[in-house]
């Protein structure tokens, strides 16, 4: 049995497909619907592929007025509608249901414009993540955020769930790096929010959209900041006798007030699964390592690299190597961000994501490990330590219901005590289906009521992307 509920689909809108379809068919071009069984299968479901719904229909509009055309007209039937990036999300965002229509913003890949003198570039919500930094980086830009899945995951998508990389602890995540939106509403009414300045006029809406996971509105456009590269950059591997030393050194280097580019953590189960892959030259001798990038001038680098050293040998390090070219730092990065591919092949996986304090790293690493153990499973640990942004990978056998069931039980109650250490639930994969039921372990019904309350506002029905981020039960309308 299915552990996470999903809505009844409604036997009328069923009932009234093909008419559904043939209203559809006259707003966009018939290469952009799809309806048949087989065309439709990709879209049942995202990364979180443990779920899975056919949706009604699949639209994939070119323009900004064809998503609005199709929103409006869903929006006038009655329709539910899930918007869709890449389908990346690994807590379900974009999976859909039967009743509902499927808007993807694939086709919608151009980049309208870059403004070097402003440090800002226009861009459809299609293109992906990477190819930002790829259009600007000759001319010495790059665009920071920076998922494990920016090869291939959308900006639309990054917006929708506030994604965040590597290098977002020193740059900040997707809503410190957009600038402006357009919006289409429910209604197919098209807003701007934001601009192309660093402080838009009026209430800040923008940060009310970016996060909101598809249900305010779909995204079609978005202006985002690039920034200058640095002089150089280094990454530098710190291999640890043990995971808590590991942390406590992540926590004390952040106590210190040094702030790396990124600092990202593995075990020794991540260390071997990545290193077997990539062969990027981690030490295999290690039960942590560590990758900090500093970046800067060769002198700055080398004093901040010096304090971090030092205190790293305060915790016990057993190696420190520096990157001496670019292809051992590429090398670095292929390890880092091949981790949720390399671990695919050994094992099916639930990639979690919370967020806690970095002074709760010791611990609660050594309580990770007993709650995946207390459940007879493994667990690889790859994720964002600097700013307390956890990934555990839970290890488990998908033909086997009892091991899925006890996946997903051992990622509760490891987001629950991401909460009870004072952090929350997610960290920038979003909430989706997969942390809807645990809304109320974070938030009071007071606070739920008032979230659902402003989400109300910009969609009365509950239309867009209905069966995500809030508990099925006691929704509340505007």
């Amino acid at each position: 049995m299915s552990a996470i509920a999903f809505p009844a689909p409604r036997a009328d809108i069923l009932a009234r497909r093909d008419a559904i379809i043939a209203g559809l068919a006259g707003l966009v071009a018939p290469e952009a619907l799809i309806t048949s069984d087989d065309e439709r299968r990709p879209y049942e479901t995202d990364a979180l592929t443990a779920y899975r719904r056919m949706p009604l229909a699949v639209v994939l509009p070119s323009t900004t007025q064809e998503v609005a055309a199709v929103l409006r007209y869903c929006g006038e039937q009655g329709v539910p509608v899930v918007p869709r990036g890449a389908g990346t999300s690994l807590a379900g965002g974009a999976i859909p249901q039967e009743d509902a229509v499927v808007i993807g913003v694939s086709k919608m890949n151009r980049i309208l414009e870059i403004d070097y003198a402003n440090r800002a570039a226009r861009v459809q919500a299609g293109v992906t993540n990477l190819a930002v930094t790829d259009a600007v980086m000759s001319e010495g830009f790059f665009y920071a955020p920076d998922p494990s899945s920016q090869l291939a995951c959308s900006i639309g998508g990054n917006i929708g769930m506030n994604s965040g990389g590597a290098h977002c602890l020193k740059y900040g995540v997707t809503t410190n790096n957009v600038l402006g939106v357009t919006l289409v509403m429910l209604d197919g009414s098209i807003v701007e929010v934001g601009g192309a300045h660093l402080d838009a006029p009026g209430l800040d809406l923008l940060g009310l959209i970016v996060g909101s996971e598809g249900q305010l509105g779909i995204v079609t456009e978005a202006t985002v900041r690039i920034l200058r590269s640095a002089e150089g950059a280094r990454p530098v591997l710190f291999g640890f006798p043990s995971s808590e030393q590991a942390g406590a050194a992540v926590a004390a280097i952040i106590g210190a007030g040094i702030i790396p580019v990124a600092m990202e953590f593995m075990d020794k189960p991540a260390i071997e699964i990545c290193e077997a892959f990539a062969k990027a030259g981690y030490p295999m001798d290690v039960e942590a390592l560590l990758i900090i990038e500093v970046e800067g001038s060769d002198e700055e680098m080398d004093a901040q690299l010096a304090r971090i050293v030092a205190i790293a040998r305060e915790h016990g390090v057993k190696t420190v190597k520096e990157s001496k070219s670019a292809m051992e730092t590429a090398a670095i990065w292929k390890g880092r961000k091949s981790a949720f591919g390399a671990t695919g092949r050994i094992a099916d996986y639930i990639c979690m994501d919370g967020t806690i304090p970095t002074g709760q790293l010791p611990f609660v690493l050594q309580r990770m490990a007993e709650i995946v153990k207390g459940y007879g499973l493994r667990v690889a640990n790859v994720f964002h330590a600097g700013d307390g942004n956890l990934h555990p990978l839970i290890l488990y056998n998908c033909n086997d219901p009892v091991e899925a069931r006890k996946a997903e039980d051992a990622g509760n109650d490891i987001l629950k005590l991401c909460v009870e250490v004072g952090g929350c639930l997610t960290g920038e994969h979003g909430v989706g289906i997969e942390k809807r039921d645990l809304m109320r372990v974070q938030f009071t019904e007071a606070d739920l009521n008032q979230q659902m309350r402003v989400r109300s506002v910009f969609d009365g029905e509950w239309l867009l992307n209905p069966a995500k981020v809030f508990p099925l039960d006691g929704r509340v309308a505007a």
